[in-house]
């Protein structure tokens, strides 16, 4: 491959899930072990787009992994959703040398869901009964 990545990012939007941190942990400490450099995108999409851009590397995810949110921080950006907005953000990125070789997609991503579903109410108790006696039978 002539066009290896060189760059990454790791980017944390919407809601905060359990988590978060170890991700940005794992995802950081496996890059730099394969010789990637790794930036960071504060705020989301948000922060993507006023190019809130960092270096890190693995004394920036040391001793994260008991902190609550995520150390990148968070922020819905419902611009985002635009397609020339993307191309806007794909562009930054590129000016950063993250995306490298991309033709037709804006931005590769890579989505880690929640554990559990977000619910208020009634539908709390609804799913908090579902999962225990889904996964704590005697």
């Amino acid at each position: 491959m002539a066009d290896q990545m060189k760059t990454i990012a790791v980017l944390t939007s919407g809601g905060d899930a359990p988590g978060m941190n170890a991700a940005i942990r794992a995802v950081v400490r496996t890059a730099i072990a394969k010789g990637l450099t790794v930036k960071g995108i504060e705020r989301g999409y948000a922060g993507l787009l006023n190019e809130e851009i960092i270096d890190m590397d693995a004394k920036s995810v040391s001793d994260i992994i008991q902190r609550g949110g995520t150390i990148l921080g968070t922020a819905r950006c419902l611009e985002f959703k635009n397609p020339e907005v993307q191309k806007v953000g794909a562009d930054i990125c590129r000016k950063h040398g993250i995306v490298t070789g991309v033709q037709t997609c804006a931005l590769p991503i890579y989505r880690r869901r929640r554990f559990l579903p977000r619910c208020t109410g009634t539908d709390q108790k609804r799913h908090q009964r579902y999962w225990t006696s889904r996964y704590h039978r005697p």
